[in-house]
């Protein structure tokens, strides 16, 4: 369990920040980075969820913060040589369980909603329009987790679930257009 007494350390006045394993890291490295936009991303959720109220759509935003938190945890822990990236002990991993999770939600969500026949533009109701912010800071969020990827071992399942979370945004940013009736759709070429 985390505890917090004391907000500041001033342990990173250097550049440089702790991970799990006990290491240290320069703040502006990849590492530091895929944390970093995953947190952004988090903070949007957030952002959508607040205009939900207590709803499941609420209760399911709140669970993935919670998974985003559990990321950030397993990209915050360096994988050892061989590692198979299992929880255990001190090292929190995401799984493939919560991966599952997203996809049995993207396919509840989608079930309602009409097939696309074109792109849609971000936008139609303040809350769907949040929730495509969230979605493009998650996309951005893949990229600094892939580049990370580049370089170091990176859990598969951490890498599968920052792709699905994007997926279920968009889904749900459909849904909340009234299944898909309120969706802006791109219109190539229209302004030539």
């Amino acid at each position: 369990m985390v505890k917090l007494n004391k907000i500041y350390t001033r342990t990173g006045d250097d550049g440089s920040t702790g991970l799990v394993d006990g290491s240290r890291t320069s703040k502006h490295g990849a590492r530091i980075e895929a944390i970093g936009v995953v947190d952004e991303a988090n903070s949007m959720i957030g952002w959508a969820g607040a205009m939900l109220a207590a709803s499941d759509f609420a209760r399911d935003l709140f669970r993935i913060q919670n998974d985003l938190f559990d990321l950030g945890a397993d990209l915050a822990t360096p994988a050892k040589e061989g590692d198979d990236f299992a929880p255990s002990g001190m090292v929190l991993r995401i799984v493939p369980a919560q991966v599952e999770w997203l996809e049995q939600a993207i396919d509840t969500l989608n079930q309602h909603i009409e097939p696309l026949d074109s792109f849609v533009l971000p936008g139609g109701s303040d809350t769907a329009a949040r929730a495509h912010i969230a979605r493009a800071t998650v996309r951005r969020a893949e990229r600094a987790v892939t580049a990370l990827a580049a370089g170091e071992p990176v859990n598969p399942a951490a890498l599968a679930y920052i792709n699905r979370l994007s997926d279920y945004l968009f889904v749900f940013a459909r849904m909340l257009n009234e299944n898909g009736a309120r969706d802006v759709k791109w219109v190539p070429g229209a302004n030539r």
